[in-house]
């Protein structure tokens, strides 16, 4: 040990003031969402999983804790109306920076000059619905701590690229990016770095200069399951897969969800009642959802009913092994009360609702959805919103999704058949020949990682 000298200690204090000041900078995280997408109409508050496409990128945004402020960049109204409701502020860009020639430079330009405060723009890419939290912590810390003008998110890539020749005529092809005599295997091959266009980080200093890219420059590598572009319908089932098995969806996900709580009228039922010659009411109950309910009894899970008919929740609760709860209105207090006898918290309880009287626990569950026929207000509400309606699937898909989410992002026993719904509904809808049906499952099964489709039905294709 020796004692510290003036010139130490003064070193030392112009270091912390340095550091103080690079703690001061605000960091402003801007997600660019124009109104007149030309790929997808709106493409930016579509539902992807039930979620607007938005609301992916501003929920890891706002859960990374990095961002001083966080903004959607919109000329539109229900842009605006979405993005506010899911916690980002908004830049109402002017006509001039929301023409389809505007580039997303001038856009920023823009905002720059109207929040004079912001020292750092992290532009997050609506576009990217599998980005995490971790990712824009580290990479906004390359910034902020390591000295970085400029970083941008990359994923690798396997592909050989040839030289484009024009249809006319002219020079024959050439490889770009190996030798075609000495072809590597893909293991012997590292690949390549590829933008994935997730997010681009810069000073403003840069962005003055008129660049996006510039000064001291690093790249942050994603992993292949996190990287996806959404650009055309073609994207949007591919996309919805991926994000099932690779998304964010917050904090608070549960590591264990011990109970199920689930309406009989709106959720297990259509709403439709048929009735007999002598007056008899019934309704149907859908056998996937039934099957739902096992899969999750299976996996230790207690599933809850109420909502009915009392004849119907007997029989239901007979048949399934189902507990029957009769919550009283406000719910929220009923369900606490059992929480509390079961000595559970919230992050521990799904919940899939259909009305008002809902909103509250589709609020507070760990997990919570509501069929896609459902109301407005429980729609607000709910953290997941079914593909398909009330009697026909919602609670079986809610189920898979809950089962899903308590598996680690990437882990290869995901289950192929939990997609199957979608999957079908996405290519039957669409009217394409076998050939491009082919193509669509080829082009899934690469992006979302998985290796084979043999629990689909070939039957539900033709």
């Amino acid at each position: 040990l020796h004692p510290v000298t003036e010139n130490e200690k003064k070193s030392s204090s112009n270091q912390s003031t340095k550091l103080d000041t690079v703690k001061e900078r605000h960091v402003a995280g801007v997600i660019l969402a124009r109104g007149g997408s030309n790929g997808i109409p709106l493409q930016n508050i579509k539902l992807l999983a039930g979620v607007p496409l938005i609301g992916w990128v501003i929920r890891a945004a706002i859960d990374s804790d990095v961002f001083d402020s966080l903004w959607v960049s919109t000329d539109h109204d229900e842009i605006e109306r979405v993005a506010k409701k899911w916690g980002a502020k908004v830049h109402r860009r002017s006509a001039e920076v929301s023409k389809d020639t505007t580039s997303s430079l001038e856009t920023i330009q823009e905002f720059c000059r109207m929040n004079p405060e912001v020292d750092i723009i992290c532009n997050i890419q609506a576009t990217s619905p599998c980005l995490h939290p971790h990712h824009l912590i580290q990479a906004v810390e390359m910034v902020t701590k390591q000295g970085y003008d400029s970083v941008f998110s990359v994923d690798r890539r396997h592909h050989f690229r040839w030289q484009e020749v024009t249809k006319g005529g002219g020079p024959d092809t050439k490889a770009l990016n190996l030798n075609p005599a000495k072809r590597p295997r893909r293991q012997d091959w590292p690949g390549e770095l590829c933008e994935n266009k997730s997010f681009y980080i810069a000073t403003k200093k840069l962005i003055d200069e008129g660049v996006l890219q510039g000064g001291k420059m690093a790249y942050f590598e994603m992993p292949a399951e996190y990287s996806i572009d959404i650009d055309n319908d073609i994207d949007w089932p591919v996309a919805e897969q991926k994000v099932l098995r690779f998304g964010y969806f917050g904090k608070d996900k549960p590591e264990l969800v011990r109970l199920l709580l689930c309406n009989v009228l709106g959720c297990l039922t259509d709403g439709q009642i048929s009735l007999s010659a002598n007056g008899d009411e019934r309704v149907s109950v859908n056998s996937r959802d039934l099957d739902g309910i096992t899969m999750l009894q299976r996996k230790g899970t207690e599933v809850g009913i109420n909502r009915g008919p009392a004849k119907l929740i007997y029989k239901l609760s007979q048949k399934t092994g189902c507990v029957v709860m009769s919550l009283n209105e406000p719910k929220q207090v009923e369900v606490e009360k059992l929480m509390k006898e079961k000595k559970l918290e919230w992050k521990e309880v799904a919940y899939i609702g259909n009305d008002a009287t809902d909103v509250d626990c589709l609020s507070l569950a760990g997990l919570s959805a509501v069929p896609l026929d459902t109301s407005a207000m429980a729609l607000i509400a709910a953290k997941y919103r079914c593909q398909s309606t009330a009697g026909h699937g919602a609670v079986r898909e809610f189920c898979e999704h809950i089962l899903h989410s308590l598996q680690p992002a990437g882990n290869p026993q995901c289950q192929t058949c939990q997609y199957d719904q979608h999957l079908v509904k996405s290519i039957t809808q669409t009217h394409w020949p076998y050939d491009n049906i082919y193509c669509f499952l080829s082009q899934l099964l690469r992006q979302t990682g998985l290796s084979t489709f043999s629990e689909v039905n070939a039957a539900l294709f033709f």
